[in-house]
């Protein structure tokens, strides 16, 4: 038996002409922000607002940074911000016992050995006697 694979599985479809359904759903909510705008300003103000909202709605339907979609860039952005950059794991209810664990671990710890210079020199001149 044959089965058809799908390929392209990343691309979304088009719905509206050559716009997918998400670009479609922003310059949509981009145009129903610019009829509000419509009747709550002025028109020097209105015209003014039509090119911000244009571009900002514009930009969430259309630009692509690193392939994603602007508004998951953007979550992504504010999630960094505000969340801690240093992950510690820790069990829950072991505190104590920890600490206690800590110090005795420390102290079963053998102390690092400290070379003078003289040993150094002492134990390289003998192995350069050996490969001669």
């Amino acid at each position: 038996m044959l089965f058809n694979v799908p390929q392209f599985i990343d691309v979304e479809d088009k719905v509206v002409g050559p716009l997918t359904a998400r670009q479609f759903g922003w310059l949509a909510a981009g145009g129903v922000c610019i009829l509000v705008a419509h009747s709550f300003l002025d028109q020097s103000a209105f015209v003014i607002s039509i090119v911000i909202i244009g571009l900002i709605f514009g930009a969430l339907a259309f630009y692509r940074p690193y392939n994603k979609p602007l508004i998951k860039f953007i979550t992504s952005s504010v999630f960094f911000v505000y969340r801690p950059k240093l992950y510690i794991w820790r069990r829950s209810g072991e505190g104590e016992m920890r600490k206690e664990k800590k110090v005795q671990i420390a102290a079963e710890l053998p102390k690092r050995k400290v070379f003078d210079a003289e040993k150094t020199k002492s134990i390289s001149q003998l192995l350069d006697q050996k490969h001669q």
